[in-house]
């Protein structure tokens, strides 16, 4: 057996050694006989013509046939996207070419889509009727289709292609689409947070979680690049708080195992808290002194550290130095971190930037628009020294117009090393409207409104509306128009036509009216402080005078003449004219009647506030408003001109619930002279943030005096005191305010009203 063995053995070996590299290097079977080709025989086609295919050939007649040859064959007649099948095959010396042509689309429909109308997705895929039909284009279409529901949330979206045969190879694509339930976002988390709480961190960033009071936004779906937009606003929040190695180390949203929200996870690093150190201003022109520019440093040493203010003080400074005559300016903010003790000293370095001028601006995109309206919002003209600064706030006037959907603009290189090109692509968006409003107030009743507005009319830049209010106390039909750059100067100037009516029965038994125009112009010397003129002309009635109303008023009824020239001159840093959390706004307005018309007065009214946020939205604001008015001339100052307190200015008291009053009739007859003061505290009632919902507690204090009559009349100017609390809340169909005050202190004749709602909205 061993012998037999050894045997098998080396038999097998013998095998393996001489017989397997002759099975290794036996040649493949080769599809043709490699003899010459006599004729080419092309069968399938119906559409495509016998010298299309033969031009994509490179087998031709009376040449050998080479596979390698064939291969490029038959891969470029594919690349035609013509055939869904070609094979190749020698039939003696004979080559068949047989073809399987794709068929022609005869129309392309969408089923199942009711949130995206078929129009837009028509747009979007690359399948047309009168194409032939590819499946890698179906497919990319497929994919074109669920980035778009994916972009509105709807991750859960599944697309399917049908075919529908037709006869002479045409068929129709169908593609079926279920939409699924909008993905949300389930949980918003971070980690690493040690001095923010995650509430906190959520209240800074756009995205939000799911929840049912959303309904009218789409921040809670999921959107990758609002996850960008969102790692950003972390870093400005961190910086403004005086983190100034604050880092976002990753940003992660995981769909959830049932497909029904996303996770977003947010990995961050704090780091420590800085203090401003010394602050410094140096430079490099001669002639320029530092201490000079100090006043436009917005922060000071032991202040905490913050990005905001340090550009804002760059922007301060160019600006400055620029307006001395320095064409090249370059301010370059140094920074210097001390970890000892966790400050940062900074040097703003004034240095003479790149000799680069503006050679060209190059506008496209505007269809509508006209140029002059996008380059006069240019701190730049052709011609002026380059700044990034200057390049910058343009960018952001061009955006603040709010005719454009994007407006980039981006410098080139222009015909010198020492020029530049800027280059400007907006896209244009609709600037015509059309609204409509319902609203209640404690002092206007019952309001219904629609106004059409069109804010870059013929585009020019002009602003045109004609509105109409109608109100159960109140109606006013107004026509405005405005050029904001009047004589191609930065001063915005226009008109008013207006009708008024006020039903004042249940204040002093009588109603007024007016009919008129005004001309108006106005302009900014900063960026926070504005001045605007005016003249008013218009003719006025009181009417509607009640028997049992005061003989003051029933003097007063009739038609009068009003001629009017007013001025208001305003500071206004609020950071938001709604909720607004710091900031101040200073105001002060003129007005003198009597350059012709029957009305001689001279007005004049101050206002002032100041808000202060103390912590996390607590909110704090004081504010107070003063005013007189005198006629002129020999003449009684008219119901209309006077001043009337009470209601929205000194809650507690109804409209026009204190100052003179006529004794007999406690009809109100309005004062010479007023103040009124607010202390008023804003904070959160626990609700999530975003429904926009706060408390609030104010002290109203007030007085109106200075009756221009003085029989049967009651008239102390004694401080009033209303003190109370209300509740806010910014809805999606405007602001909803209820107020509750109590009088503190008032006089037995004044008129009281505890509760007052206001509620308005344009749609």
């Amino acid at each position: 057996m061993r012998l037999i063995f050894r045997w098998a053995v080396l038999a097998v070996a013998a095998i393996i050694a001489f017989g397997a590299p002759a099975f290794a290097q036996a040649p493949a079977p080769r599809a043709a006989t490699g003899g010459v080709i006599s004729s080419v025989q092309i069968t399938g086609n119906v559409r495509a013509e016998l010298e299309t295919v033969r031009s994509y050939l490179q087998l031709k007649e009376g040449q050998p046939y080479d596979p390698a040859a064939a291969d490029r064959s038959l891969k470029a007649l594919f690349a035609t996207g013509l055939f869904s099948d070609v094979t190749m095959d020698m039939q003696g010396s004979v080559l068949v070419v047989k073809l399987t042509e794709n068929p022609i689309i005869n129309r392309v429909a969408f089923e199942g889509n009711r949130k995206i109308e078929d129009d837009k997705l028509r747009d979007e895929v690359q399948s047309k009727p009168r194409q032939v039909f590819t499946k890698a284009r179906v497919q990319s279409d497929v994919e074109r289709i669920l980035t778009i529901y994916r972009r509105g949330g709807r991750y859960n979206a599944v697309v399917e292609p049908k075919i529908i045969k037709l006869e002479q190879g045409r068929v129709d694509l169908v593609f079926e689409i279920n939409e699924g339930d909008v993905t949300g976002i389930k949980r918003i988390s971070f980690v690493g947070n040690e001095h923010f709480s995650d509430g906190t961190l959520r209240g800074k960033i756009r995205t939000v979680e799911s929840a049912w009071y959303r309904f009218l936004s789409s921040d809670d779906r999921f959107d990758p690049d609002r996850l960008n937009f969102d790692r950003e606003l972390l870093r400005k929040f961190y910086l403004s708080e005086g983190y100034a190695d604050f880092r976002v180390t990753s940003s992660v949203a995981e769909l959830m195992p049932d497909r029904d929200g996303f996770v977003i996870t947010f990995t961050i690093n704090e780091g420590e808290r800085y203090k401003f150190g010394k602050v410094e201003i140096s430079t490099r022109f001669q002639g320029l002194d530092p201490d000079t520019l100090k006043g436009f440093l917005t922060m000071s040493e032991g202040d905490w550290y913050d990005a905001d203010q340090v550009e804002k003080t760059v922007t301060a400074i160019s600006d400055a130095v620029g307006n001395l005559g320095y064409a090249f300016v370059e301010v370059r903010p140094n920074l210097r971190r001390n970890k000892q003790d966790l400050t940062v000293d900074l040097n703003f370095d004034i240095q003479e930037g790149p000799r680069v001028y503006v050679e060209r601006i190059n506008i496209s995109g505007n269809t509508r628009t006209l140029d002059k309206v996008i380059r006069r919002e240019f701190r730049l003209a052709e011609g002026d020294a380059f700044s990034t600064a200057k390049l910058k706030r343009s960018q952001e006037r061009l955006k603040n117009l709010g005719f454009f959907q994007k407006a980039d603009v981006t410098p080139q290189p222009g015909s010198t090393p020492d020029k530049t090109n800027l280059n400007v692509v907006v896209t244009e968006q609709s600037t015509g409207e059309i609204s409509f409003g319902a609203g209640y107030s404690t002092t206007g009743g019952i309001l219904g409104d629609i106004s059409v507005q069109e804010r870059n009319l013929l585009g020019k830049g002009q602003n045109v509306r004609l509105g109409l209010s109608l109100g159960t106390l109140s109606t006013l039909i107004n026509l405005s128009f405005t050029e904001p750059y009047f004589l191609d100067r930065a001063v915005a100037a226009g008109f008013d036509i207006f009708r008024t009516s006020n039903d004042r029965q249940n204040i002093a038994s009588y109603s007024d009216s007016s009919l008129g125009f005004a001309l108006r112009a106005g302009w900014a010397y900063s960026e926070h402080t504005s001045q605007n003129v005016r003249y008013t002309l218009k003719q006025g009635s009181i009417y509607n005078v009640q028997p049992w109303a005061s003989p003051i008023i029933q003097s007063q009824a009739g038609d009068f003449v009003a001629s009017e020239v007013s001025e208001v001159l305003a500071w206004d840093t609020r950071d938001a004219r709604l909720n607004t959390t710091k900031g101040w706004l200073l105001r002060n307005a003129w007005a003198v009647g009597g350059l012709g018309g029957t009305e001689y007065y001279v007005r004049s009214t101050l206002d002032a506030v100041i808000y202060q946020q103390l912590f996390e939205d607590f909110v704090v604001s004081i504010g107070g408003s003063a005013g007189f008015t005198q006629p002129y001339n020999n003449t009684t100052l008219r119901l209309t001109n006077r001043f009337f307190v009470g209601g929205d200015n000194l809650r507690g008291f109804a409209v026009g619930g204190i100052g003179p009053r006529d004794s007999n009739t406690t009809d109100a007859l309005g004062g010479k002279y007023f103040y009124t003061g607010t202390a008023e505290a804003s904070f959160p009632l626990g609700f999530p943030k975003e429904i926009g919902v706060t408390g609030k507690a104010f002290v109203d204090v007030g007085s109106l005096w200075g009756a221009s009559e003085t029989t049967n009349v009651l008239d102390d100017p004694s401080m009033r005191i209303g003190t109370g609390v209300g509740i806010q809340w910014v809805s999606p169909f405007g602001p909803i305010r209820v107020d509750y005050a109590v009088p503190v202190q008032q006089q037995p004749y004044d008129r009281t009203q505890n509760l007052r709602f206001g509620f308005g909205t344009r749609f």
